[in-house]
């Protein structure tokens, strides 16, 4: 292997809407756990536009937690990968032993962290430390694309997660019935990507799925994806007619907002699902009297990425030709803070940047 420069690029957050493409010194082994990655590809996510408007107070942290890349350094206790493989690292790392990981709850693993905060370095960079790489990283599939891989460290898994959800808190109460009956319906709020994949996920579990955005060109994208897709203003009154009155079976609420959250709850019949995986930071007011009036059940939460990952992956191998589509922008990191712009007024949809080793075309 060529010699390792001393610095490489990397997104940093230095105050609200406010990033720099600065020189860091490469990541280094600090546990015997870890692996150091070289990127190929990262990707940039709606959770990254929270720390990127300041609502994290900290700066000076390197952005980003979605990355397919390759293994250049392994801790002397790492046993599943070697140098060389290629891999895909979900948003959170795990222990994989825990109380937690050992029911699947791995998104909450006592020594989990995310990636791209104070805490822990992100991936917008062209190099990147791995924790508990053996019970956190995926292997990429030699018929699956990179890009395609990264999906499945959060957005699609997320997108799945929040449908998973949904039906399954539906058929908690309705014995003999299972996950695997396609039925009822669902509707998405929201249609940005994390929205886009619980829209494809959730025509796996229900048989119908609306969708609902303020984002005209975000409503032809969720068509595109199998939804019955209108604006604000017409999808009450658009499942009131689909459902003889009743209202939607789950709502899917990937926004993050209160009002989002409240429109989700008007939106559902009784004994309806509410499934909830947009990021909430801010404190949300909700009337009790509609909670209790329609007996609603409610699921929040960040997604247990490798509890669903075997469900998403096959959700992306049976449509390659959706996904093709659904990375709409590819740029290099030097190009971040436009992008970064772009995506915070909607104006694009899923970006990923690649490595400068590598050309910009798919993978």
């Amino acid at each position: 292997m060529s010699v390792l420069p001393a610095t490489m690029k990397a997104v940093v957050i230095r105050g609200k809407y406010h990033i720099e493409v600065e020189d860091r010194p490469l990541p280094f082994i600090k546990e015997d756990t870890d692996v150091i990655l070289r990127t190929r590809v990262a990707g940039l996510c709606g959770s990254d536009l929270h720390n990127w408007r300041f609502t994290d107070p900290t700066s000076g942290y390197i952005l980003g937690h979605e990355i397919v890349g390759e293994i250049i350094e392994i801790g002397k206790g790492v046993k599943n990968f070697k140098v060389g493989d290629i891999v895909a690292a979900p948003f959170h790392c795990c222990c994989g032993i825990c109380w937690y990981c050992s029911r699947g709850y791995f998104s909450r693993c006592t020594k989990a962290q995310c990636y791209g905060g104070p805490d822990l370095d992100g991936c917008q960079a062209e190099y990147f430390r791995q924790p508990l790489a053996d019970s956190t990283l995926f292997p990429v599939p030699p018929d699956v694309k990179e890009e395609h891989m990264l999906l499945l460290s959060d957005v699609l898994s997320t997108g799945y997660a929040c449908a998973y959800y949904g039906k399954r808190l539906l058929d908690e109460d309705r014995e003999g019935e299972s996950m695997e009956v396609k039925d009822g319906v669902a509707v998405v709020i929201g249609c940005g990507p994390v929205g886009l994949c619980a829209i494809s996920s959730a025509l796996t579990l229900f048989s119908t799925v609306y969708a609902c955005d303020l984002n005209l060109d975000r409503l032809l994208l969720a068509e595109k994806h199998g939804a019955k897709a209108f604006s604000l203003d017409q999808i009450k009154q658009a499942l009131l007619e689909g459902t003889d009155g009743r209202g939607a079976d789950a709502a899917l609420e990937v926004v993050g907002n209160e009002n989002a959250l409240n429109l989700a709850l008007d939106l559902i019949r009784p004994f309806g699902s509410v499934s909830v995986i947009g990021q909430h930071i801010k404190p949300v007011t909700l009337s009790g009297e509609v909670l209790y009036g329609k007996n609603a059940r409610l699921q929040f939460g960040r997604c247990p990425v490798r509890r669903f990952y075997p469900a998403a992956l096959q959700i992306l191998k049976q449509n390659p030709d959706l996904f093709d589509q659904f990375i709409t922008h590819r740029a290099r990191l030097d190009q971040a803070a436009k992008y970064y712009d772009l995506f915070n007024q909607g104006k694009i949809g899923k970006t990923v940047f690649v490595a400068d080793h590598l050309p910009l075309e798919p993978r």
